[in-house]
């Protein structure tokens, strides 16, 4: 039999019924992400604290951070024990990563409790971890035809990686409080976080529903203690201000201005239930087309094409204008640690000069031959150099 438009058609709405009915497989699947995800923000949190105060501080609330992310874990697992409903091989990629980080997370958990990992180090294993859960969420795009609900998807991503970038800001804020002071490789990652999720949340706010915006401008934004603590550890927090108390408080703060932001996440994931069951419960009460349907449905089709593509490709949009933010970041980041490392780089040679009677050119070679003797980081050798000459008080001539 030779197809007809009518039969393309039936298959069209065919298609779209199944897609529709995966869509609200894939809302339950984002709830769960959303739920893991926040959990593992607030273990980050408490983590830090705790290795960043030698395990004075936060040892309960990590313990009960722990266990509840093991509790969303298992229902995150159960909820991908039949992935079926799941489009393309992309997203099983992603899968396969967060399953990898997820099941190195009692080895970071001992190495943490053993106080044998860095706080830096321990928060970026945790930003690796989420960073692929969350990804998950805008690969299921390719499933999605429907404009309403790729909108309301897109407007879900966007806020959920600017809760992330707020989860970041909290982690390193409470890094900088316990320790007592903020360098400025740590200022300049608060800063980035700070700007990167005020980004995200503007995308938010240019695709949601007014009440959904309405929602976040209420309970979302940041308070004016938050506003206080973020001048204070960007401007003007010194070293001879450790106090464990502020550190308390900056927690305190930026976790219920996140547990704020995580009601607005639930309401968003309803939204983008509540589109698909619309928008599925049309497609079912669709009667038999007329030939005068098919006609008007081609040319109402054709003349709509433009929306229907931008809608269509607007979560990947959203997708590389995160993955962008989130690389300016790291490469901001980056650049602030080479500039720590040249600073000490330098101190070690201004003493070789002072003290040797060296030129410049002659510490730089020293310096070299010494790490090469060594096998060790240039950096690493001029650091013990001047820890040296800090513990004898000799001067370096900055």
């Amino acid at each position: 039999m030779i197809p007809t438009a009518r039969d393309f058609l039936i298959a069209a709405r065919t298609r779209g019924r199944e897609q529709l009915q995966d869509i609200l497989q894939i809302g339950q699947l984002t709830g769960r992400i959303a739920r893991l995800a926040h959990m593992l923000q607030r273990e980050r949190g408490a983590s830090n604290i705790w290795l960043c105060s030698a395990g004075n501080l936060f040892g309960d609330e990590r313990k009960s951070c722990a266990q509840e992310v093991d509790g969303e874990m298992t229902h995150f697992r159960q909820a991908i024990a039949q992935p079926d409903y799941l489009p393309g091989s992309a997203l099983f990629i992603n899968l396969a990563c967060v399953l990898h980080y997820l099941e190195r997370l009692p080895a970071l958990r001992e190495k943490i409790s053993a106080q044998q990992i860095t706080p830096s180090e321990a928060m970026e294993q945790f930003n690796c971890t989420l960073r692929h859960l969350l990804s998950i969420v805008p690969e299921t795009s390719n499933a999605v035809e429907d404009a309403g609900v790729a909108r309301a998807l897109a407007a879900l991503f966007s806020f959920m990686q600017g809760k992330e970038f707020a989860g970041q800001e909290r982690a390193i804020g409470a890094l900088g409080f316990t320790q007592g002071t903020f360098n400025d490789a740590l200022r300049q990652q608060l800063a980035d976080r700070i700007d990167s999720q005020q980004r995200c949340f503007e995308a938010f706010c240019s695709m949601a529903d007014e009440p959904l915006r309405l929602q976040y401008q209420s309970s979302g934004e940041p308070c004016r203690e938050t506003e206080r603590l973020r001048r204070l550890a960007c401007t003007r927090l010194s070293a001879d201000e450790a106090q464990p108390e502020r550190a308390l408080q900056w927690f305190a703060v930026l976790t219920a201005r996140i547990d704020a932001l995580r009601k607005v996440e639930e309401m968003l994931i309803e939204a983008v239930m509540a589109q698909a069951q619309r928008a599925l419960g049309q497609v079912l009460h669709e009667t038999p087309l007329s030939e005068t349907e098919i006609a008007n449905w081609v040319a109402g089709h054709a003349s709509n094409d433009g929306e229907r593509y931008l809608d269509r490709h607007l979560l990947p949009l959203v997708r590389q204008q995160a993955q962008q933010l989130e690389n300016m970041a790291q490469q901001l980041a980056s650049l602030q640690a080479t500039l720590e490392e040249r600073k000490v780089i330098d101190k070690a040679k201004a003493l070789l000069i002072r003290h040797q009677g060296y030129s410049e050119e002659q510490a730089w070679q020293t310096l070299r031959k010494m790490a090469m003797n060594q096998n060790k980081r240039m950096v690493d050798v001029a650091h013990a150099m001047v820890s040296v000459a800090d513990i004898w008080q000799l001067p370096i001539k900055e």
